[in-house]
């Protein structure tokens, strides 16, 4: 698909412009060692940003990498000590409910009509509190255009998108502080760095341009992946990057490779680093997972790395969880897995709740296309504790049956408040083995490729 032609002014064009403002027995480190895979290196090396590319093809729908959302009452009990002593209380979900006002402000935004190139719909969820009190969402595989009123040609009660649609493979949208959605970034926000390679956004944070400074910059990571034979059908895992945006205008500075795993013969046995970033005690804790199991069928294991405040952007201040502690050397081991029924998919996301950190993930197996499952620790590098008891959330309504819908990649988005529980997002797609099904239901239906949101209460215990 060729970029599509702005035929209207987009009157967000410049950015900025409207910018002001349950506990089981501890597992001991040398049971853990024994039963992880061998270590592996990766180099790293800088990129230059290069010049804005023709898109190659059409929208590729992420459902290989669906680690469908199934949320987890957690085990009962106190405490639990990680690998260092350190205790913490269990977490369980408590309770669940959708949150029909954030999803709500996605459709108006989506069908609105207004712009010919501002987002419709896009999956890969993440956001990012700046400081005059913004968001900045991210979204990969985008569709942009217009949304037109229902019927659609079919003469079904939806809002629909014509076929022709350009799509992106990311996007940003900013979101005013009090919660109206209000612009589309330029579209790609974050180029293909060469012909048959593109970029997914993942996590972002706001830190120091560097270590101790007063100026403060966006760093977003970004998973690199290219075209590959089946099954990489959704792209085979290349790297992990990180992109520096300016702030308040959010200008794309520079981006630079952190983690280059072409070096990695087996696609299957490659890291992404990304998937989740949290801050702790100066350092901010990045999840990753070996992502292309999810294209094999098999659950991915989890990693972590940790790279101090301010230097995200930096590939030697990275230190890689060996399995023993924090090493330079880029041997990531597993934080969590077993290569069976315990484990991530390649969409997983992790928030810190006091001294307990939480992920949420896909279950295992074909549940995995409905239902959310996590699991609890009191460090990053674990150990982790569960899976347990799960849910499915709500798919959308949809005239045409629906019998394709799956939902994946949960989110959490601890900056847009926890007072009435935490934000959790989930994408939904169609699943359709059959070339341009999954395209075709959702532009008929454009509200099955949107994010959609829910509440979620955490209490301690289980």
């Amino acid at each position: 698909m060729e970029p599509h032609e702005r035929r209207h002014r987009n009157r967000y064009a410049q950015p900025g412009r409207n910018g002001g403002p349950r506990p089981a027995k501890a597992t001991s480190v040398a049971s853990v060692a024994a039963d992880l895979p061998p270590r592996r290196t990766f180099p790293s090396r800088r990129v230059l940003l290069p010049r804005r590319p023709r898109l190659a093809g059409a929208l590729t729908l992420a459902l290989a990498l669906l680690t469908a959302l199934a949320v987890t009452a957690l085990p009962g009990g106190d405490t639990s000590p990680d690998r260092t002593g350190r205790t913490c209380t269990p977490r369980t979900v408590a309770s669940w409910e959708p949150d029909p006002a954030v999803t709500g402000e996605f459709a108006r935004y989506g069908d609105d009509g207004i712009l010919h190139d501002d987002w419709t719909g896009g999956d890969g969820t993440h956001s990012v509190r700046l400081p005059d009190g913004r968001v900045l969402w991210l979204f990969s595989d985008t569709f942009l255009g217009r949304v037109h009123q229902p019927p659609n040609p079919s003469g079904q009660p939806h809002t629909w998108r014509e076929m022709s649609a350009p799509a992106v493979r990311n996007s940003g949208v900013l979101m005013s502080a009090s919660g109206v959605l209000e612009r589309t970034l330029p579209a790609p926000l974050f180029p293909d760095p060469a012909p048959d390679r593109w970029r997914w956004p993942v996590a972002a944070r706001v830190e120091p341009r560097t270590p101790g400074s007063d100026e403060h910059v966006v760093r977003v990571l970004l998973w690199t992946r290219e075209t590959g034979p089946a099954p990489w059908i959704y792209g085979v895992p290349a790297a992990t990057e990180v992109a520096t945006l300016s702030l308040p205008d959010l200008r794309v500075e520079g981006i630079t490779t952190v983690l280059d795993q072409s070096s990695v013969a087996d696609p299957a046995e490659r890291v992404l680093f990304g998937t989740a970033a949290v801050a702790d005690g100066g350092w901010t804790y990045v999840f990753g997972g070996d992502d292309g199991r999810s294209a094999l069928g098999r659950h991915a294991y989890a990693y972590v790395a940790r790279v101090p405040d301010g230097r995200l952007a930096e590939s030697g201040a990275w230190r890689y969880w060996d399995g023993r502690g924090w090493s330079r050397r880029a041997e990531p081991r597993p934080v969590l897995g077993d290569g069976d029924a315990k484990g991530v998919g390649s969409a997983f996301t992790v928030v810190r709740d006091g001294d307990t950190y939480t992920l949420f993930t896909m279950a295992a197996g074909t549940r995995g296309l409905t239902t959310v499952t996590a699991y609890w620790a009191c460090s990053p590098s674990g150990p982790w504790q569960g899976p347990v008891k799960e849910f499915a959330p709500p798919l959308p309504e949809d005239s045409g049956g629906g019998g394709g819908l799956a939902a994946y990649n949960p989110r959490t988005h601890p900056a847009l408040g926890t007072d009435g529980g935490l934000l959790l997002s989930y994408d939904v797609n169609w699943l359709d083995a059959a070339p341009g099904v999954a395209h075709t239901e959702v532009n008929r239906n454009v509200s099955l490729y949107r994010p959609r949101f829910l509440r979620l209460r955490l209490t301690p215990g289980g």
